[in-house]
């Protein structure tokens, strides 16, 4: 282990109390600024863009819409457009022209009920493919859309026929590293994994970890597949080596507990997929680092391969609240430039140290 003055160190930049319950947060790509989207006390939603100016935070807009927001992406859009895809309590996929965002620039009622949780690929210049949103929603449901195709999703994941219906929590894609290769992954309250492949249109893994899935996210995107993690109710999380599928096995993983509190999202440093972040219901951060097995796979006794699980390690924790970090984002552009948001009504920008020594 590196000594104390090596480690990586989580410093509170600056932050800024809010009079709304903040359900996300998100880094502008090629920008100082943010996005706060949440609920207002009477119901309604907001969105709010604030940018960084020297240590402080400074409002640019606010914007109030008819339902609470509870996630976004930008991953489905250009560097050059920057919209905003938004999922709502009342089931809407709406995307956002920033510059101009009194209405939409496409919408879709795409659920039943609230959409948990949004992904986007192919945009941002990350992923090759079409740029398109996953959406996944308490209705059981999880669709991939594509905004040049109007009112209908290009995929539909739903409970098969005399199965009940699981509420979604958490999605996200990942192998999309040529045109054709493409998948979703997603987790739910009764701590099933399940991954979809978007090329052969299938269910091509699925597992359980014993307790609701609060987030799941690839290392990178745009790779073939390479590692997961999923965290839970309960404290846990668990990294997949996603490179070698074992016939019946699946991936071969590691769990670590982190805390005794809920991990509420998982958030991988753009500039080092190995490095990733934990957020929790008790208002902490930890910083992990994931180190590879000498050997990524090995033949089981009939001569298939399967995967050989790394170790994680615990560079550094912080404890910033009394409420649960519930959404968390690391600036694609500054490297170590953090945003999350709790439920004290706070949003706060960090500064992680010397990233570039572990």
């Amino acid at each position: 282990m590196s000594s104390v003055s090596e480690r990586p160190q989580v410093v509170a930049h600056t932050q800024q109390a809010l009079s709304y319950t903040l359900f996300d947060c998100k880094w502008v790509p090629r920008s100082a600024r943010l996005l706060c989207l949440g609920s207002a006390a009477r119901g309604t939603g907001i969105l709010q863009l604030y940018e960084l100016r020297g240590g402080r935070l400074a409002l640019l807009q606010e914007i109030e819409k008819p339902k609470p927001i509870k996630c976004g992406t930008f991953g489905a859009t250009s560097l050059q457009q920057r919209y905003l895809a938004t999922g709502d309590f009342g089931g809407n996929l709406n995307i956002w022209n920033l510059e101009a965002p009194e209405t939409p620039v496409y919408s879709v009622k795409g659920h039943k009920e609230i959409i948990n949780s949004i992904d986007g690929v192919g945009g941002l210049g990350i992923g090759e493919g079409a740029p398109e949103i996953v959406t996944g929603s308490r209705d059981g449901t999880v669709k991939v859309w594509d905004p040049r195709q109007k009112d209908t999703p290009v995929a539909n994941m739903e409970p098969a026929e005399g199965e009940s219906k699981r509420d979604c929590w958490t999605v996200a894609f990942g192998n999309a590293y040529n045109q054709e290769e493409r998948v979703v992954c997603a987790g739910y309250d009764n701590g099933d994994i399940k991954l979809f492949d978007l090329k052969t249109m299938s269910l091509r893994w699925e597992t359980s970890i014993k307790n609701g899935v609060c987030s799941v996210e690839f290392d990178r995107k745009d790779v073939n597949m390479n590692k997961l993690v999923a965290t839970s109710l309960e404290g846990k999380f668990h990294v997949f080596d996603m490179r070698t599928q074992h016939p019946t096995k699946g991936f071969a993983s590691v769990s670590e507990k982190a805390q005794k509190s809920t991990i509420w999202q998982v958030r991988h440093l753009p500039q080092n997929r190995d490095i990733f972040m934990t957020s929790g219901g008790a208002g902490s951060l930890h910083l992990w680092k994931y180190e590879y097995p000498a050997q990524r796979s090995r033949k089981d006794s009939a001569g298939a391969e399967m995967g050989v699980a790394g170790s994680v390690s615990l560079l550094q924790n912080v404890t910033l609240s009394t409420q649960p970090i519930s959404s968390l984002d690391w600036s694609p552009d500054k490297k170590g430039l953090c945003v999350c948001g709790a439920f004290d009504q706070t949003v706060r920008v960090l500064i992680v140290t010397k990233l570039n020594k572990v």
